[in-house]
């Protein structure tokens, strides 16, 4: 199981210092923490890092009792970026530290969802002696390099 969002929100304002405040916090409060989350993420899925994150359609959509299904290598970048998104709402400063784990975390989370592309050979490469004709079909010449696009399910490809 991963974590809820309310989890995300509740360990973030504890990275702030107001763990004991949080059960008095407002549900106007909890919202408005859980909308920053929800951006946040929202964010990082613009610039194509895809953690499996419900965003919801509007802000008054969003669930915060919703599960996330996020994968547990992504909690500590989450928790400690949302935690310094938080932090001037509630006139806190950030630990240095807390700003060190973030981004050691967030380049663990790009890491991990960073995939390099492939080489692939130009088109006017003579296939050479080792080269099978049967695979070929005895063109002299290495393929035709393919254009990957990749697209994410959240989004149209456009062509002009």
């Amino acid at each position: 199981m991963s974590y809820s969002k309310r989890q995300f929100v509740t360990a973030a304002l504890e990275e702030i210092g107001l763990a004991s405040y949080v059960f008095d916090m407002q549900p106007e409060d909890l919202q408005s923490a859980v909308r920053r989350l929800d951006a946040m993420m929202a964010e990082w899925n613009g610039k194509g890092l895809r953690l499996s994150y419900p965003i919801p359609g509007s802000p008054e959509n969003t669930d915060l009792d919703a599960e996330t299904n996020v994968p547990d290598s992504a909690n500590e970048a989450i928790i400690t970026n949302l935690a310094i998104r938080l932090a001037p709402s509630y006139g806190k400063i950030v630990a240095r530290e807390t700003k060190t784990t973030a981004k050691q975390a967030y380049n663990t989370v790009l890491m991990r969802s960073t995939k390099p592309p492939e080489k692939q050979m130009p088109a006017n490469l003579p296939v050479g002696a080792g080269y099978k004709t049967h695979r070929t079909g005895n063109r002299p010449f290495a393929n035709t390099p393919v254009d990957n696009i990749d697209v994410g399910s959240d989004s149209e490809l456009e062509l002009y």
